[in-house]
């Protein structure tokens, strides 16, 4: 299996993220703003939606005097010892900042050996997460996580796992044609949402972004009652705005 490699916004803000704590690790003293402009060489509007980013998720923090250093997320996710788990509290904190934010449940997916893997999530009584009345592992082809992750495969990884998952139908939307399938994960651009408007289950809507990390394939994801199904757009652009923080987690 191999991947698509196509950048996203998110994977963007991340890699200019991490040219920015290239450089304030490096000054263990602090550096300012605009030694940090002329190291990255990032423009002034942009660097500076970085580090109010940076501060907000902890990753830096601002001294007396206005300059740069490393924050407590940042050398907890460094550290070796507990670092597993310290990236999960990390993402989970994240993940209810971005429910809270955009108004959803919200979810990162990983694919890993060849399966769909739901790894963690974030819900509330006023944001119920999806009812998983069938398996994620096999039902990719109805939900925006499982084709999210198909679309980042190569052609051969996605024939592969159909291969392995038949395509059942679950609800009268769910696209159960290989080829019509085929077709839509190839077309699928990387910078739009991808959407699922009751393919997997009746009464709700979900929206998945890509967050693939070297060469782990991952998504990040969210889900509305169809009530609110005119919410969908908005709110999945605003999970695409918002996935930098969880791609660095995944990436540092």
């Amino acid at each position: 299996m191999a991947l698509q490699h196509r950048p996203t916004a998110p994977h963007h803000s991340a890699q200019d993220a991490l040219r920015v704590l290239e450089t304030v690790t490096r000054h263990t003293s602090g550096v300012t703003a605009a030694e940090l402009g002329r190291g990255s060489g990032l423009d002034q509007e942009r660097l500076t939606a970085l580090l109010r980013m940076l501060r907000r998720e902890g990753y830096v923090e601002q001294t007396a005097d206005g300059a740069y250093v490393t924050g407590e997320a940042l050398a907890r996710l460094g550290s070796a010892d507990g670092r597993e788990q310290a990236v999960r509290d990390k993402l989970q904190r994240t993940l209810d900042r971005l429910r809270d934010s955009v108004g959803a449940a919200v979810y990162i997916s990983r694919y890993v050996d060849g399966e769909v893997s739901v790894t963690q999530y974030a819900d509330s009584p006023a944001t119920p997460k999806v009812n998983e009345w069938v398996d994620f592992k096999v039902s990719a082809h109805a939900t925006a996580v499982g084709k999210s992750l198909l679309t980042q495969l190569d052609h051969a990884g996605r024939r592969d796992h159909l291969a392995r998952h038949r395509m059942t139908r679950l609800t009268s939307r769910t696209i159960t044609s290989d080829a019509l399938l085929m077709s839509r994960l190839e077309s699928q651009p990387p910078t739009v949402p991808v959407l699922d408007l009751q393919e997997y289950a009746v009464g709700t809507v979900c929206a998945a972004v890509p967050i693939t990390a070297g060469s782990s394939v991952g998504c990040l994801a969210l889900s509305l009652p169809v009530e609110q199904a005119h919410r969908l757009r908005e709110a999945a652009d605003e999970l695409n705005r918002n996935a930098a923080p969880v791609l660095l987690s995944l990436t540092i």
